[in-house]
């Protein structure tokens, strides 16, 4: 078997680093518009779990931003200066999706307890349903990448990328549902689904950074 050229190795992470990059730059630029049009079409409409989502939106958004600084400090200084940073963005990761989760379990009680649905919004319909392919377009390649870079901080947030595109699904159902039907309640129950998943893969960024 030919041994592998460590200056090849070096440039084939560079370039999984810059493809990170890129994502993290895309993941900035959507969630900018998402939280926007959320958070608005959310107030406007008297709709929580828009607000919500536009919630998660921001700390998407917080968390891209991270990881853009990590992944420069890479690409500018190199793989042993940048595991420092690595451990600072994973502990931020495990704290953004503790954040969410509690947002979560928050708005969800508060929905129940005053019996209040989502009211329907066709900007939160279009940009929920347009969320829920973008984000599996960007969790699927930060997955990848972060099995190559062998990254924490990228696995977390791949997670919330993920997580993202439940709730944009949760927010289209919701709607379509209370339009249709009257389901009122059916956003808030719904949304507790996912809580356990990013209890659990907070603990497991914190761990690591650890």
């Amino acid at each position: 078997m030919a041994a592998t050229d460590p200056n090849e190795a070096g440039d084939g992470r560079q370039a999984a680093v810059r493809q990170a990059f890129r994502l993290e730059a895309l993941t900035l630029a959507w969630m900018t518009v998402e939280a926007g049009v959320a958070i608005g079409s959310g107030i406007a409409a008297g709709s929580l779990v828009l607000v919500a989502f536009g919630f998660d939106s921001l700390i998407e958004l917080g968390s891209a931003v991270v990881l853009i600084w990590r992944l420069t400090v890479e690409l500018r200084r190199g793989q042993t200066l940048a595991e420092g940073a690595e451990r600072i963005a994973s502990r931020i990761g495990g704290g953004l999706l503790f954040a969410l989760a509690a947002y979560i379990v928050a708005s969800a009680g508060w929905k129940l307890w005053m019996g209040e649905g989502a009211e329907f919004s066709a900007a939160g319909l279009v940009v929920g349903v347009v969320a829920v392919f973008a984000m599996y377009f960007l969790a699927r390649g930060k997955l990848r990448l972060a099995d190559r870079l062998d990254s924490r901080a990228l696995r977390a947030d791949a997670v919330e990328s993920a997580t993202c595109g439940w709730l944009a699904l949760i927010v289209v159902v919701a709607l379509v549902t209370q339009l249709v039907v009257g389901a009122w309640w059916l956003d808030a129950a719904a949304s507790l689904a996912i809580v356990w998943f990013l209890v659990r893969e907070g603990r497991e960024a914190w761990s690591e950074a650890a």
